[in-house]
């Protein structure tokens, strides 16, 4: 992966972390490579971000643990950036987050999108526990049309949901 490359792997790694997860400015890390003997130009620590991020979370999703067979699903909403969003989120049986999704709107096609990437990450969990009376409240109201079945029970719903 850094095969080719004039600095070593170390600082190519060391630069994208900071970069990615504290959100440092490109001319903070040149200053902050120079203060460290190294002359590294802005613009070539934004090329190893664009290069290096997408294979370096390959790699993370990869070498992930293994999720708990329980999860609990929670929604609720919160300002981000100054806008309202809904934050969907699973929440395994050890208190680690399994997966979470961001969505400007509360319906059925926001759940089904959040459920369909938690599952084709993480697989199917053992059981589920709706942690929050508002999607219960949201099967309930039925707001999803059941053409097959007009009156479906709340276990049929969420089957529905999760599919």
């Amino acid at each position: 992966m850094f095969k080719g490359r004039h600095f070593d792997q170390s600082v190519i790694l060391l630069c994208v972390r900071w970069r990615l997860a504290y959100n440092l400015s490109l001319p903070d890390l040149e200053e902050m490579m120079a203060e460290r003997g190294l002359s590294v130009d802005h613009s070539t620590v934004h090329c190893w971000v664009v290069h290096f991020a997408p294979q370096l979370l390959d790699c993370f999703h990869q070498r992930k643990r293994v999720v708990a067979g329980k999860w609990d699903l929670d929604e609720t909403c919160i300002k981000v950036r100054g806008q309202w969003m809904y934050l969907y989120r699973a929440i395994d049986s050890i208190g680690d987050t399994v997966e979470f999704f961001f969505s400007e709107r509360r319906d059925l096609s926001a759940a089904k999108r959040f459920l369909r990437k938690a599952f084709a990450r993480h697989g199917r969990p053992d059981r589920i526990t709706i942690d929050g009376i508002e999607m219960v409240h949201m099967m309930r109201k039925r707001k999803a049309r059941f053409v097959y079945n007009p009156r479906p029970s709340i276990a049929d719903q969420f089957e529905i949901l999760a599919a």
